[in-house]
């Protein structure tokens, strides 16, 4: 598919009462997110069409760019560059899950980017921690990081403090003899303990959220 084609396609897609509904979010697009995906799924994974769909800088292009791109060939510096780079939550939401999340060059940067001033980009580190938390902790000094999140986590800027808090739920969740201490840390800082959560889901109050994924574990 050539750039011109896929704008055309993304044009196409716009629905204001769409674009209403998700400008309330922060997010500057019109599209339904399943009629976007059928036409990543035509375009397929092309690396050069989502440089260059990337580089038009507007929201749609950029979530078909994530959706078309292969992950391993951006470069540290890409990868960087791009996280740094003004994001609407969407298009920031789905550059951690959908790129930085299935690249083996994430590990190199997630350190440095955990402690790095820029909220979205400290954000991402520590999205990233979580994931090691749960798939690959050796290596991760554990109880260093509850250290970290129970002085940091309470004045974290927003998508920080969120990430922090996942990083806090997962090593309870999966690290059962730092279980407690968890536990602990979640329910003296009390972050999003007020958070409002619908009928059927789970809070992402660090406590409830253990104790949920714990019951459901057996």
């Amino acid at each position: 598919m050539e750039l011109a084609d896929a704008l055309a396609e993304l044009a196409a897609l716009e629905d204001p009462k769409v674009r209403a509904a998700n400008e309330k979010r922060g997010d500057d697009h019109g599209m339904n997110l399943s009629r976007l995906r059928a036409v990543a799924k035509k375009a397929k994974t092309d690396q050069p069409l989502a440089r260059e769909l990337w580089e038009t800088g507007e929201t749609p292009a950029r979530l078909l760019a994530l959706l078309v791109c292969a992950p391993r060939q951006y470069s540290a510096e890409d990868l960087d560059g791009m996280l740094r780079e003004p994001q609407p939550p969407k298009v920031n939401d789905w550059f951690v899950n959908y790129v930085l999340k299935k690249t083996p060059l994430s590990d190199d940067l997630r350190e440095g980017w955990r402690h790095d001033p820029a909220d979205t980009v400290s954000a991402a580190g520590w999205s990233l921690t979580s994931v090691r938390v749960v798939t690959q902790p050796d290596g991760l000094d554990l109880g260093a990081l509850l250290d970290e999140i129970e002085r940091d986590m309470k004045d974290a800027a927003p998508r920080t403090q969120w990430a922090m808090n996942e990083t806090l739920a997962q090593i309870g969740i999966h690290h059962p003899h730092l279980r407690d201490r968890a536990l602990a840390i979640g329910n003296d800082l009390q972050v999003l303990a007020d958070y409002p959560t619908a009928p059927g889901c789970t809070s992402p109050f660090a406590p409830i959220w253990i104790a949920e994924m714990v019951r459901r574990q057996g």
